[in-house]
């Protein structure tokens, strides 16, 4: 007899071989062929309770990158596991539309041809152009295993969206929170636009760094008389000596005191802190303290600017420290902050004499119509000849770029739109919101707090043509803006049927309601603004054109998930907006992740050569394989990628693939209606293993939760690997493949293994989208069409067993010291397989009572022919982790059966089966 034709045998149609990059593919067309988008999209939504991820927009440009890759997946794996957890969960998948590198890239591909188009024309080709992007990143989306309402995304440049954009802008109008002034922003004179915050980035440039005499043109001080018909030279230092020629004041601090300094027959005034430091600079050995004074002596006092015939008013202000420079700070309102918010105080002019292109004007004395790349040399040049040129080096620090064209950016005063942060106290109301928001991980609380607390106000007007525009219409006669939230609603509303295009389409006087009359004239003629709003302002306003829009979403969200930049982008921008026109934030809680580097921890440039694609990877490993990345490590901080990664992530994998595979295998032609047994009816070994089970339901359950799927990805693959390939299964092949099917020992490990399998498939699904997919269509029983339309494992708690699992632990501990011996037996050829030996073991009384109960089944454990107990063992191992036990391996007893290759005494017995033992023919028997 073929005896092996009598044994229960793994069989199963799953493949072994993933081949994910060509099996993802048919899946995907499965899920499209039974609409499986659609009928998430509807899942749960009689359950009652509701999760809502708003989406924040990546920008409709180029292909996907890692960013993205990691972020939609994050994304995907929450929303899944929420359907999962009985929440309804509809996921709006968004584009931003708008901005400048499309433009640009329009620009280019049209040439010379823009020039005979109208700024509606060329509108349509940026809406085409967007379009065609927003087709192929969805696309790549979907082909990640991401789903969503992909047939009704929200699109930035939609005309319900750009209506809902315009208004928003005017409620905040009718709030009197929009108000247009000349401030320094942040500007590229390359791409010759404002920037937003989130728009500049820090890189290292070398930089001119002077120190510079203003001389002192008033009457001095009661306190320093004694420096009568002496010249007194305030000293500043810069590192932008472009902005000299816009100075209007010199400031000081008036907490702290000043000096000064006699040095080479000259006296420099300067903080005291600072002298020493200072004069080392300035290569000045002997130096000399002539009187100290407070800075309030000289406040309202004049120098005279050193290149013009004007003065420089000495003021005072709480920014100048002594971290760097002379105490004395170069002061120019119309190219930075600071300055600008102390010039008011004092009243200077927001004076600014560069143009739109990084030019002076040409009306600017001794510069006019120079670049200000050529400014820095040219003005230390003319400083130096007049004489007030210290000192003169270069000095390497961080400085602000452009996001785009990664050229440095200028701060400059210009008319611009802004939505004002003590208006309606916004920043006040924006902080208090920022406290009633969970922020993962905690610091992000500090970071946009900070953030938030120290920014100027919000600059959200643009000077391009690709975005909305601002509905701001201006008197032909006296210049008065329009800015009136009940004119704004109206052009509004007209946006709602064919979008902002009819802006740049139509006349103001076919924009703005019948009759409109200026408020400060009363003429009836009026021009339009050309300035378009920030994207931030765009994006920012997706809680409204989209959560409060949709019926099936709500506002505030539940979850707004970015990287970590987005605290100065998204966050930030949706946070202001929603505080300015609804006093609340937009979101419960907002959710951080990392950047991605490559394998070195450096970032992906092309310069470096060290890109990865996300389509390599799928092409080679497959989507699952990426999507496990993201699972595996803290996506929290900065995550790593590259071969050596992704091809140990391919092996966890091929591990839990295989689990899946073994279990699948032997539950064929299994029926769960017919043949699964009571939890009473379980055998031992079958109940521990389904209460390990319970605790990692209760693990990942936990870790979905709280969204750390690094947890879930080692607890599934620990499992698969240790608790079941190396301890369970291994032990219950005997049993498995020998047992009469009808016997109770063969039901009860079917009926584990399948709760096993049905288990893990489920958990692992929000993750492991295709393969839990691919697993669960192969599962027996009847069941949901698709696993993602399944719930999380219900009713584990009740098979945990505290007390099983103590015994088992011990049980464990003592297989550990038995494969130890085994190994080195089979290392010194005295045995081949470990059912070749036999095994006496030497019993402390610390495990006697446990080792006596489990006698029958220790060889079953230890997966040898037999074990022997005694109370005393002359020769053998000492157990390396357990006092008292010590282990002898010996050749197995009898012979080996030919059925279960077990050795026992008992073969040869039967006459029928000579070459089989008793439990086999046993076996035989009762089938």
């Amino acid at each position: 007899m073929d005896y092996k034709e009598t044994l229960n045998l793994p069989q199963t149609d799953f493949p072994m071989r993933a081949n994910l990059p060509n099996r993802e593919p048919q899946i995907l067309k499965h899920w499209k062929e039974i609409d499986l988008n659609t009928k998430l999209e509807n899942a749960n939504k009689k359950t009652g309770k509701s999760f809502i991820l708003h989406d924040g927009p990546p920008y409709a440009n180029g292909h996907l990158h890692m960013g993205h890759a990691l972020n939609k997946t994050l994304k995907d794996i929450i929303i899944k596991s929420k359907r999962m957890q009985g929440f309804y969960a509809p996921y709006v998948p968004g584009w931003d539309c708008h901005g400048l590198p499309i433009e640009l890239m329009v620009d280019k591909k049209l040439g010379k041809k823009k020039r005979e188009m109208s700024k509606a024309d060329v509108r349509r080709e940026c809406r085409e152009y967007a379009r065609e992007w927003v087709q192929i990143q969805s696309e790549e989306f979907q082909r990640l295993g991401i789903f969503g309402n992909w047939k009704d995304p929200y699109l930035t440049m939609s005309a319900h969206y750009e209506a809902q954009t315009a208004r928003e802008l005017a409620k905040l109008a009718e709030r009197g929170s929009l108000f247009k002034g000349k401030k320094p922003i942040h500007w590229c004179s390359s791409c010759v636009t404002a920037l937003a915050e989130a728009e500049v980035e820090y890189a290292d440039h070398s930089s001119p760094s002077i120190f510079v005499k203003f001389p002192y043109a008033d009457e001095l001080p009661e306190a320093l008389k004694q420096f009568e018909g002496k010249q007194l030279n305030f000293v500043i230092w810069t590192t932008t000596p472009w902005t000299i020629p816009a100075n209007l004041g010199v400031c000081l601090n008036p907490e702290l005191p000043y000096a000064v300094i006699e040095v080479n027959d000259e006296l420099l005034v300067l903080a005291e802190g600072l002298a020493e430091s200072v004069m080392k600079t300035l290569g000045f050995e002997e130096f000399s303290i002539a009187a100290t004074f407070e800075a309030a002596a000289f406040e309202n006092r004049n120098c005279k600017h050193p290149l013009y015939e004007r003065n420089s008013l000495i003021i005072l202000g709480d920014h100048v420290t002594l971290d760097a420079g002379t105490g004395c700070v170069h002061t120019a309102p119309g190219h930075g902050q600071d300055d600008y918010v102390v010039g008011l105080k004092y009243g200077l002019e927001i004076y600014n004499p560069v143009d739109d292109f990084g030019r002076y004007r040409d009306d600017l004395e001794l510069f006019g119509g120079m670049k200000l790349k050529d400014a820095n040399p040219a003005v230390c040049e003319k400083l130096a000849e007049v004489g007030a040129l210290l000192q003169q080096s270069e000095i390497s620090h961080s400085y602000p770029h452009c996001w785009r064209c990664k050229k440095p950016i200028i701060f400059r005063a210009t008319e611009q739109w802004f939505v004002g942060m003590e208006q309606n106290d916004l920043r006040k109301k924006a902080l208090v919101e920022i406290d009633k928001v969970e922020w993962i991980p905690a610091w992000g609380r500090d970071r946009i707090y900070n953030m938030v607390e120290g920014r100027p106000d919000w600059c959200i007007s643009r000077q391009r043509s690709w975005g909305v525009p601002i509905t701001v219409a201006y008197c032909e006669k006296c210049g008065e803006d329009l800015c009136d939230g009940v004119v704004m609603h109206y052009i509004a509303d007209k946006f709602e049927a064919t979008g902002s295009d009819v802006w740049f389409e139509k006349d103001a006087s076919e924009l703005l309601p019948p009759g409109t009359k200026c408020p400060k004239c009363g003429h009836d003629q009026f021009t339009k603004e050309t300035d378009i709003l920030d994207v931030w302002f765009d994006s920012g306003v997706s809680h409204a054109a989209v959560c409060e829009h949709r019926d099936y979403l709500h506002s505030p969200v539940d979850l707004y998930l970015e990287g970590s930049d987005q605290h100065r982008g998204w966050f930030h921008s949706s946070l202001l907006e929603s505080v300015g026109s609804r006093d609340r934030a937009p979101y419960k809680s907002v959710l951080t992740h990392g950047f991605v580097l490559d394998k070195d921890g450096r970032p992906m440039s092309k310069s470096l050569g060290n890109i990865i694609k996300p389509e390599e990877i799928i092409q080679k490993f497959g989507a699952e394989i990426l999507r496990m990345w993201v699972a595996a490590t803290d996506y929290r901080d900065d995550i790593r990628i590259g071969n050596e990664t992704l091809q140990r992530l391919s092996d966890a994998y091929r591990r839990i693939r295989n689990t899946a595979r073994y279990l699948l295998g032997n539950l064929a032609g299994f029926d769960p209606a017919m043949d699964m047994v009571a939890d009473s009816e379980l055998l031992e070994l079958d109940r521990w293993a389904l209460s390990k089970l319970s605790g990692l339901v209760k693990k990942v359950e936990k870790a979905y939760e709280k969204y750390e799927f690094h947890v879930i990805y080692h607890a599934v693959h620990n499992f698969c690997s240790i608790e079941l390939s190396a301890f369970y299964l291994d032990i219950l092949k005997d049993r498995l493949y020998t047992s009469p099917k009808s016997s109770v020992e063969y039901r009860s490990a079917r009926t584990s293994m399948y709760l096993l399998l049905d288990t893990i498939t489920r958990l692992i699904a929000p993750v492991l989208t295709f393969t839990a997919d691919e697993i669960w269509q192969e599962m027996p029983g009847e069941r949901e069409e698709s696993v993602h339309l399944a719930t999380f494992p219900q009713l584990m708690d009740q098979r945990f067993d505290a007390e099983l699992e103590q015994r088992y632990e011990q049980l464990q501990k003592i297989r550990t010291e038995v494969s130890k011996v085994l190994e080195k037996a089979r290392a010194e050829k005295k045995i081949g397989q470990s059912l070749e030996a036999k095994l006496t073991l030497q019993v402390p009384e610390s495990v006697k009572g446990l080792l006596e109960e489990y006698r029958e089944q220790l060889a079953s454990l230890f997966i040898v022919s037999q074990v022997e107990l005694v109370v005393e063992l002359s020769d053998g191992t000492n157990a390396e982790q357990l006092a008292g036990l010590k282990l002898k391996v010996l050749p197995a007893d009898g012979e080996k059966c030919e059925r279960c290759w077990n050795f026992a005494v008992s073969v040869g017995e039967n006459s029928e089966h000579p070459s089989i033992c008793a439990r086999c023919v046993e076996a035989l028997s009762g089938e």
